[in-house]
């Protein structure tokens, strides 16, 4: 079976439009990597579990903030690594700068036989929905375009130029 994620990305509308929180993985691989590193938050999810509840626990766990509001559901997405990616969109704020995230451990550095701790979210951060498009993973840009195609179908927002 294909490893299946479950995530939420969540948006809100403000005097600079329509922005969307977004994280950036933690540890050593990525801590020099920013435009198309950044993702949802997100996790992975065993077939017997809801993957909405799962979306909803990893977001806990990746931020320390509890999501909340109505969920709407987005396309399930494959990202260019083979993993299937569900997804719902809900309105929300929070303060990227009081995230608390779980943490794994690692062997770091390689072959040196020692386990190191590392955040699994470093940091979080509101963009607007251009520069998002440039910082997330490019595997999960379609979220952001059926985002906007829900809130101008339900007359939210307009994106006309």
């Amino acid at each position: 079976m294909s490893r299946q994620s479950a995530g939420l990305l969540m948006y809100r509308l403000g005097d600079k439009g329509l922005e969307v929180f977004l994280v950036h993985p933690g540890g050593p691989y990525w801590a020099a990597r920013d435009e198309g590193a950044w993702s949802i938050p997100k996790g992975e999810y065993t077939e017997n579990e809801d993957p909405l509840e799962a979306a909803r626990r990893e977001f806990f766990e990746e931020t320390g903030f509890r999501a909340k509001g109505v969920f709407k559901p987005l396309s399930t997405i494959r990202q260019p690594g083979g993993k299937w990616v569900s997804a719902w969109a809900f309105a929300g704020d929070c303060d990227p700068a009081s995230i608390r995230s779980n943490t794994f451990p690692m062997e770091w550095p390689p072959r040196s036989g020692r386990k190191r701790e590392f955040p699994e979210i470093d940091r979080a951060a509101w963009f607007g929905i251009d520069e998002a498009a440039r910082k997330l993973n490019k595997g999960q840009i379609g979220f952001l375009e059926e985002l906007k195609e829900i809130l101008a179908n339900n007359n939210i927002i307009s994106f006309e130029g």
